[in-house]
């Protein structure tokens, strides 16, 4: 028995229908007599099935898809509802002519027809009485032919044998409705309730998984007895298949059961190989307690301890939180809580170690020793957070290498570039599947003691995301008055992190939460000069290239000349990445010229480095003359250090508007604004005519207009480049000048000032203007590299404007 089918007349799959009551009828011998009373007409369009056979009484529904199916449902049931429907032989066959269908079918009455969401037409059937084609009068639109009604023979009355086998076919139907797992138990209802004998047999023969020639040879027969008889054996057959069927499944059972057995005979012998020579599950617990008791821990530690372990003991090993629950008690006893390594207070060791590592950075080196001259008096200092600001390349990350060796510390560094989930810091709740503890404790872990050096690196590049917000969760971990008791999720006590030193590296400072930033101890790492580029170089970057490729110092000898070349020539960057890989290129082609075993220069020469590195690629930081009025050089500060800026304006007829390009921001198009009211509201006194003012519109332009630019360092630049373009006289060669500009007059101090000035420096700039208060800045850098720069210090606009444009000297000049 199979539940009752959808068919789907154009297509092979047959899909399981789950309401099969709504389509078996009750039906009575009286509702069998008024059906076989019926008077067939003559002529019936006659419907093709392709793998589904009716049977008189049985309710079907079946989906049409065919053109010609379609039409002759509709026509049908706009008419008398009365179709023919036959068996094809042939299910494969998509249009059957009419020796592909069967003779013999059955007369049905359409019920329902539903138009179904993908275009085709599902129609709900009753059969009603057996025929036989006779002749088939069309094919056009759809078969329609002459039938004639093939009477059933019911065998007479009484007939012991026929009772006996509706019974038998009852009785079996119940039984396979009870072995098959796929027919609902409904159906039993449904079988003892039919009254009808002959109802009963079409009904079983419809449901049976047989063969729709199997299904067509049962129709056929005319002998109700005769057809009866057969549909018992073929539920016998069916029956003894399910019932192996079920035997092979218990018997499958069975083997799993087995297995299941044999798990808990292998954990017996497993248990017993621990005890002859192996680690059990208690002693493996007792060798933790017995570890936990040379931990230093205070008494809400071990207490805390002592509740998960006894936790750990009480779990099933083959649980799945036992592997988590392990992992934790492992985790606290491999913890360094009461391990801190010893630190050297040989301040003159530590001073010759950041030199021998790092030219120049004086600030940076003098913060370490004083750190470490306060840790040697005291011997209990919390350490302070540090964090190193400034380009990419200036040796921000290696100084932590440099510190921990100087104070004899471990050595740990996490990149928190694009983290963003906050249990990277915090770590995972115990709870979670494949839960860890953050990369904070993770990382103590791996060093063995509670007092590394830690650098953060990138802590600028933070970022948030749905798992939450890191650099919220690192608040707590630099902050000296709260990392005593650091909490981790999944370790779930506080963990002493005040004896680490942080040490934190950042490219914009702008970027970092400013309550982060307000527990850090800011160092400015600003760019290397020249010079200074060359000494690193020479002493730091050419010997590890040397012997990263294989060679020694007498393969290759690069002079300071060749040096202060390559800066100059090919790097342009604050710090010395860039001019790492330019020496790396020269060091690899030398290093292929001894391997091929050809000619080369080990002293390397101009020449060489030309043709190693081609032409020089950095003209656009030189200095451009002022051949026109209207130019002026600006200074500027980016996150890769200082560069300088040219402003132009020029003046066109038109009536005194002012337009600015070059991808200017809010900050720098005010200042425009603002120069250019100074200039109306001063004309007289600059020397500018109002009508000039008046019937000329004013251009300003900064060029590389795909470059973003804003911030307040052009004010000066921008009102000195209008006043030389209404007054058309140049402003003075070589010269540079920041600062921002007020309405009233007033020159105002802007940062970034020692960027600025090796920007100017490597740009061959003689002069600089700069706000008086900005001197300070100045005298912080090292005055030897300095030198050749003379250094204009004003506080008046026009102050400004009498140097640039006039030329005459200002009072507060230094020349350095």
């Amino acid at each position: 028995m199979s539940k009752q089918r959808i068919l789907n007349i154009d297509s092979l799959s047959l899909q399981e229908l789950d309401t099969d009551a709504e389509l078996i009828p009750l039906m009575t011998p009286e509702d069998e007599q008024e059906m076989n009373n019926e008077i067939l007409p003559e002529e019936l369009p006659i419907l093709p099935l392709r793998n589904m056979v009716l049977f008189p009484g049985v309710v079907i529904p079946i989906t049409a898809g065919r053109d010609k199916s379609i039409k002759l449902i509709n026509d049908a049931n706009s008419g008398n509802k009365i179709i023919g429907v036959v068996a094809q032989k042939d299910e494969s066959v998509e249009e059957p002519s009419a020796d592909d269908i069967h003779s013999v079918g059955t007369v049905a009455r359409i019920l329902r027809v539903l138009k179904m969401p993908d275009g085709n037409t599902t129609v709900i059937i009753q059969g009603k009485k057996r025929f036989e084609i006779d002749t088939i009068t069309t094919e056009l639109p759809y078969f329609k032919a002459n039938i004639k009604e093939v009477n059933e023979v019911k065998p007479q009355e009484p007939d012991v044998e026929f009772t006996t086998i509706i019974d038998s076919i009852k009785e079996l139907a119940i039984q396979i409705i009870k072995e098959s797992p796929n027919i609902p138990t409904e159906a039993t209802f449904a079988i003892k309730n039919i009254e009808s004998n002959s109802f009963l047999i079409n009904f079983v023969s419809s449901n049976m998984n047989l063969t729709v020639n199997e299904k067509q040879d049962l129709l056929a027969m005319s002998a109700l007895k005769d057809r009866a008889l057969q549909t018992l054996r073929h539920m016998n057959m069916e029956l003894q298949k399910l019932e192996l069927k079920n035997d092979i499944q218990s018997k499958v059972r069975f083997d799993l059961d087995q297995q299941q057995r044999e798990y808990f005979l292998h954990q017996q012998m497993k248990t017993i190989q621990e005890e002859l020579g192996g680690v059990s599950h208690d002693q493996e617990i007792e060798e933790m307690r017995k570890k936990a008791k040379s931990k230093k821990w205070n008494d809400k530690t071990r207490s805390h301890f002592e509740r998960e372990i006894s936790k750990l003991q009480r779990l099933n090993p083959q649980a799945a939180e036992y592997g988590i629950q392990r992992n934790y008690i492992e985790l606290m006893l491999d913890l360094p809580w009461d391990k801190f390594s010893t630190d050297k207070f040989d301040l003159k060791r530590a001073e010759k170690v950041l030199h021998r590592d790092h030219y120049g950075l004086d600030d940076v080196k003098q913060r370490i020793i004083e750190y470490l001259a306060v840790l040697k008096l005291r011997n209990d200092m919390k350490s302070p957070i540090l964090c190193l600001y400034g380009p990419p390349g200036v040796g921000k990350t290696s100084i932590g290498k440099s510190v921990a060796e100087a104070l004899g510390r471990e050595y740990i560094r996490i990149s928190l570039g694009g983290l963003r989930d906050e249990a990277e810091i915090r770590g995972h709740r115990k709870t979670y599947i494949g839960a860890m503890p953050g990369r904070i404790i993770q990382s103590l872990k791996k060093a063995g003691t509670s007092n590394p050096v830690f650098v953060l690196d990138e802590i600028d590049k933070l970022s948030s995301g749905y798992q939450g917000d890191p650099s919220s969760a690192l608040l707590e971990v630099l902050d000296p008055e709260q990392n005593s008791d650091f909490y981790d999720n999944f370790l779930e006590i506080g963990y002493d992190l005040s004896k680490v030193m942080f040490i934190a590296t950042s490219n914009n400072m702008s970027t970092i939460q400013p309550a982060l930033r307000d527990r850090m101890e800011v160092i400015n790492m600003t760019g290397y000069t020249i010079e200074e580029k060359v000494e690193i170089a020479k002493k730091h970057l050419l010997p590890k290239q040397i012997k990263e490729h294989g060679l020694n110092n007498k393969d290759v000898s690069v002079g300071r000349k060749q040096l202060e070349a390559i800066v100059t020539g090919y790097t342009r960057e604050s710090g010395v990445r860039g001019l790492e890989k330019q020496l790396a290129k020269l060091v690899r082609n030398i290093a292929k010229s001894i391997a091929m075993d050809e000619e080369y220069n080990v002293k390397v020469t101009d020449e060489d480095i030309s043709k190693i590195l081609g032409a020089p690629k950095l003209e656009r930081d030189k200095y451009e003359n002022n051949d026109v009025a209207g130019v002026v050089t600006g200074l500027a500060w980016t996150s890769v250090g200082g560069d300088i800026l040219y402003i132009e304006s020029i003046l066109s007829k038109g009536k005194g508007l002012l337009t600015m390009t070059g991808n200017l921001g809010t900050v720098m198009k005010e200042s425009a604004t603002l120069a250019l009211e100074y200039i109306k509201a001063n004309a007289e006194d600059l020397g500018i005519s109002p009508e000039v003012i008046a019937n000329y519109n004013v251009h300003v332009h900064v060029p590389e207009g795909a470059t973003p630019k804003d911030g307040p360092s052009a004010g000066i630049a921008m009102l000195t480049s209008l006043v030389s373009s209404f007054t058309q006289k140049k402003v003075k060669k070589h010269l540079a000048m920041t600062g921002e500009i007020t309405l009233r007059g007033r020159v105002l101090p802007v940062g970034g000032i020692k960027e600025k000035i090796l920007a100017a420096k490597r740009a061959n700039i003689k002069e600089i203007i700069l706000c008086e208060e900005n001197k300070r800045d100045v005298d912080e850098i090292n005055q030897e590299y300095l030198k050749g720069v003379t250094f204009h210090y004003v506080k008046e606009m026009r102050e400004v404007l009498q140097y640039a444009i006039t030329g005459q000297k200002s009072k507060n000049a230094k020349v350095l």
